[in-house]
């Protein structure tokens, strides 16, 4: 603890940790092993084994990292997207992201229930809180894998928008905790919002500052400028109601194809001083990839450092729940991926991995239930422990599963 306090020593972890991250990279591309396990083991060891750093000492700074690594990540993957392919592909998107989703939940709530004998509500909660995919983790390691360009849109997509259901169902299922009545069409109207507002909000965002950039690039250090407006559209989102991540998908997607966004009253109001829509250029998607590599690395050691394992039940009943919903995947992926390569339906059936969304979302109850004076949401502690034995679990196999794989599905450094 004394070698932790003095200010040098903070430098020497933050290189080590950094110039590991590289390592890890390339322990990936070369020998199948997934950088994901190595940065969560240095996390569970700074973190529930030494005691060396806990959540609590973060305050607010973990979420709110959490939240900026995710922007980062959205962001730099919609700029990678083409709307071709988002034409293309859309329908296996929706199939795998909804029918994901409602099993996945099923699968989480069955467990819950008949396993760790928890309450209806409680266990269709919890099912809610990790039926998504976890964008932070799935997109940087696909992006590690030889996907057809169909995989990568699809996972992309379906981690970004099942985070959103993640959030709307579990806060609908609460609400008729409180209310003693589950109303099916206030949750499709919450979700229908969030999903087109947000798209809305994101694509103007997005167009507006396209046609800005090449002004801003005059600017001196005008690096950062993108990201502090993509920042701002995603805080107005989320206040708003709607989900900032899907903004910041949006805004990403806009940048990434400015030409198809170049209509006709745009030039009218950029006149000559603007001719057309700008997109980003090779340097500053460069420094976009950058800062997803830091945020990335030290994301998956903060989600090491948050994971509780005060509970050894409610880590048990996670793992259970983590192979249900790994089952029912492959189950769904055989069914609705006949269409495509055996190599890209065990990707995708094997990305499922919980993340921000799953982790925001495992505290809420016993929040909750402190704000009302009351228990709101019963069994909040079991609930809270099992979702991040969920998300624990889940990554650790995932990883394991692309350790395992063929080594064709990894690409080559």
């Amino acid at each position: 603890m004394q070698f932790l306090s003095e200010h040098w020593a903070h430098f020497i972890i933050l290189g080590v940790l950094i110039f590991s991250a590289h390592l890890f990279s390339a322990l990936f591309g070369r020998r199948k092993v997934p950088d994901v396990l190595f940065l969560v083991a240095i996390g569970i060891l700074l973190g529930p084994v030494l005691g060396w750093i806990k959540p609590d000492m973060l305050g607010g700074f973990g979420p709110l990292f959490s939240s900026v690594t995710l922007v980062f990540i959205l962001v730099d993957s919609g700029i990678d997207m083409h709307i071709d392919d988002l034409r293309r592909y859309w329908v296996g998107v929706v199939q795998v992201m909804f029918y994901s989703f409602i099993l996945s939940m099923a699968a989480a709530a069955l467990v819950s229930h008949y396993v760790a004998q928890m309450g209806w509500l409680p266990s269709l909660l919890l099912g809610s809180m990790v039926a998504g995919t976890g964008a932070s983790i799935v997109i940087p390691m696909v992006r590690q894998m030889r996907v057809s360009d169909k995989t990568r849109t699809v996972l992309t997509l379906e981690s970004a928008m099942s985070a959103v259901l993640c959030i709307v169902v579990a806060l609908a299922i609460i609400e008729a905790m409180k209310m003693g009545e589950v109303r099916f069409e206030r949750i499709a109207g919450n979700v229908l919002a969030s999903f087109l507002l947000a798209s809305v909000l994101g694509v103007i965002g997005g167009m507006v500052w396209s046609g800005l950039l090449q002004r801003v690039r005059r600017q001196q250090n005008s690096m950062f400028l993108t990201p502090a407006f993509v920042f701002v559209i995603y805080g107005i989102t989320e206040a708003l109601g709607y989900s900032g991540a899907i903004a910041a998908l949006a805004f990403g997607i806009v940048l990434g194809n400015a030409s198809y966004f170049e209509f006709s009253f745009l030039r009218k109001i950029y006149r000559k001083r603007q001719p057309r829509m700008e997109s980003l250029q090779d340097n500053e998607k460069a420094f976009f990839k950058e800062m997803v590599f830091i945020l990335k690395t030290f994301f998956f050691i903060y989600i090491g450092i948050s994971i509780p394992f005060t509970d050894s039940v409610a880590l048990l009943y996670g793992l259970y729940v983590v192979l249900a919903i790994y089952v029912v995947r492959f189950v769904l992926i055989a069914i609705v991926g006949r269409k495509n390569t055996r190599v890209d339906r065990y990707i995708v059936a094997i990305m499922a991995p919980k993340g921000l969304a799953s982790a925001v979302l495992a505290s809420m109850p016993l929040r909750i239930n402190a704000e009302s004076g009351y228990t709101v949401v019963p069994q909040a502690e079991r609930i809270e422990c099992m979702v991040y034995a969920v998300i624990f679990f889940s990554i650790v196999v995932c990883s394991l599963l692309v350790l395992m794989s063929r080594k064709r599905i990894i690409s080559k450094t």
